[in-house]
């Protein structure tokens, strides 16, 4: 049995979908009961557990053959990341206890930064689950192409993609979540000794001005990529209702900067095989 956390968002549906078309037993790790109804229909089990809260945690672990982490999205985390820091406690006492096989750990292009960003938060997920007394990888995926859904309105409305990537010629990992659950997916049925990094990009890099050519595609009306000032930045994520833009500026800084990378380079990542385009046109499809 494998048990997958966050099954009802784009990555963990994924992972769910691949084992279950396999005909592998999952067990749906949610936190609200409400949206069960889905994945039990598909013939999941079901286990109800918040990401804080340990010994459920642990239930829904216990006897797994495999285990799929996904920390919950914090775009606005409070100073010193206090959320994500009692989740990561939660999820390694109930992993102890619980003692799976192996766990798989959705983590992040440069959880291994030392200047501290948004994806800080991966680094310390890594390292407290490095930990552990049993088999983890780390399945660190860069940026998701779907996060370019955020653009689609404003491309339709006005023909400009905003960019915080910059220079808009500047190359930029980038991965479909489709890549990142089939790959998971595939881990969860491998074998492996202590720590794994496994780090995983799209079938080739792609500039913001590159993407502005695949919304034109996509959209069929002429799109182009227009840099966000970065003066700009903090008023305008302040007005978005952000308490504390600054991490989320400084994980844009060292994408554009060059700082947030995979620790082995372009060269030396696994590639997925969906295209920003294919994926641009499935959002869109999609509505």
């Amino acid at each position: 049995m494998f048990a997958v956390t966050g099954i009802t968002g784009q990555v963990g549906a994924v992972v769910g979908a691949k084992l279950m078309d396999q005909g592998l037993p999952v067990r749906a790790v949610l936190r609200n009961a409400e949206k069960a109804g889905a994945w039990r229909d598909r013939g999941a089990k079901i286990a109800i557990a918040q990401m804080t809260d340990a010994s459920s945690l642990a239930l829904a672990f216990e006897g797994a053959e495999g285990v799929f982490l996904l920390l919950p999205p914090s775009f606005d985390p409070a100073p010193g990341f206090p959320e994500v820091k009692a989740i990561i406690e939660a999820l390694k006492t109930a992993l102890t206890k619980a003692s799976p096989k192996k766990v798989v750990c959705l983590s992040t292009i440069g959880a291994q930064a030392k200047q501290e960003n948004l994806l800080s938060q991966l680094d310390l997920f890594e390292q407290a689950m490095s930990t552990l007394p049993i088999p983890v990888a780390f399945l660190r995926a860069c940026w998701f192409m779907e996060n370019s859904a955020w653009d689609i309105a404003p491309a339709r409305e006005s023909g400009i993609m905003p960019s915080f990537l910059q220079p808009v010629t500047k190359p930029v990992a980038m991965v479909s979540v489709r890549d990142v659950g089939a790959t998971a997916a595939e881990m969860l049925q491998e074998d492996w000794t202590g720590k794994r990094i496994v780090e995983l990009e799209g079938p080739f890099r792609i500039t913001p001005l590159q993407m502005a050519e695949a919304f034109s595609t996509v959209l069929g009306k002429s799109i182009r990529a227009e840099p966000v000032a970065r003066e700009t930045w903090e008023a305008l994520f302040l007005n978005q209702g952000m308490q504390n833009p600054r991490p989320r500026m400084r994980m844009l800084d060292g994408f554009n900067e060059g700082w947030i990378e995979f620790e082995g380079g372009e060269a030396r990542s696994r590639k997925g095989t969906t295209t920003f385009e294919t994926a641009i046109r499935k959002l869109v499809e999609r509505g």
